[in-house]
């Protein structure tokens, strides 16, 4: 990937109603140079590095706590990766595991928008061995 152009992947959180075809529909209006690839959970864009960084910006603003982004390595139709071609998929395991995650994000970005406090849980004492004997004695 060349410094001129940038390929983001735009990933939906599962909690959101927006579906990958309204995403590709929004990112298309934002940018003429821009080449988008519509996938299973939401889109891969490819674009000029300073186009692509204000389609990010106009989708985190329409969408803060729904759409997820950061940098592919390797642009779209990449004949290594793009399975048309038959290309590989590794990787594809850890864009699974962070969908999932994607979730419990948003819920934790929508609380702190809410104003919600982090209380954590008071930390617990061990035992003492003399108060664990007395337990282990008692019949």
């Amino acid at each position: 990937m060349s410094e001129e152009r940038e390929t983001r992947l735009f990933m939906i959180s599962p909690r959101s109603m927006l579906t990958p075809d309204q995403l590709v529909r929004m990112v298309h209006s934002f940018g003429d140079k821009a080449l988008v690839k519509e996938t299973c959970y939401g889109c891969l864009v490819e674009a000029p590095r300073e186009e692509a960084l204000a389609i990010l910006a106009k989708v985190r603003e329409k969408y803060p706590n729904e759409v997820f982004s950061k940098i592919r390595a390797y642009r779209c139709s990449d004949p290594r990766r793009c399975r048309a071609q038959h290309g590989t998929r590794p990787g594809f395991a850890q864009l699974e595991e962070e969908w999932a995650l994607l979730s419990k994000i948003q819920y934790g970005l929508e609380q702190v928008e809410a104003g919600a406090k982090y209380n954590p849980k008071p930390e617990k004492k061990r035992l003492d061995v003399n108060a664990f004997k007395k337990i282990c004695e008692v019949q």
